[in-house]
């Protein structure tokens, strides 16, 4: 047990140090493929309002328990302008699970696809899942890795700071 508390201590302290560099980095304009087969740019989802990107995969139990949230953030700030990217980290031989695993969960936010971890590797995903909230100008404003009960009060508290919206509301 003692080992496992290190662990996890050493797993915030890194998360914490390596999200403060990943703060107000400007991420290149990367092309995603999304569930449906189209093409999307991330310049053309940052036209409304801010982008929550989460890399997540179908094996991934945090992940799953995450995405329960994304659901409620999308539903709940896309007036805002706000949305929701879950980008599938799936192999090739297991991405056909990814559209029934959506459908089943009734998700209604964006699904991309990155089989081979390309757009992954270039947005430090190193860690499933991995949240990274970004302005409309591209910049990272928020960068999380890993999910435990509890996080989903940060990540709102992080969309609404990115949309500029005070605490008040928050929990509604």
């Amino acid at each position: 047990m003692q080992l496992f508390k290190r662990f996890v201590l050493i797993t915030m302290i890194f998360t914490a140090v390596y999200s403060d560099e990943q703060r107000d980095i400007m991420l290149p304009n990367l092309s995603v493929k999304l569930l449906d087969g189209k093409q999307v740019r991330l310049s053309a989802l940052l036209e409304e309002g801010p982008l929550l990107v989460d890399f997540w995969a179908t094996w991934c139990a945090p992940c799953k328990k995450e995405m329960i949230f994304l659901e409620e953030f999308h539903q709940k700030y896309n007036e805002y302008g706000f949305r929701v990217l879950a980008i599938s980290t799936d192999s090739p031989k297991s991405m056909s699970k990814v559209k029934s695993y959506i459908r089943a969960k009734k998700h209604t936010f964006m699904v991309g696809l990155d089989p081979n971890q390309e757009i992954a590797k270039k947005m430090n995903a190193l860690l499933m899942p991995t949240t990274l909230i970004l302005s409309k100008d591209r910049k990272v404003s928020w960068y999380h890795q890993g999910f435990i009960p509890g996080d989903e009060k940060e990540i709102e508290a992080q969309i609404r700071a990115v949309l500029e919206l005070g605490q008040e509301k928050a929990g509604e």
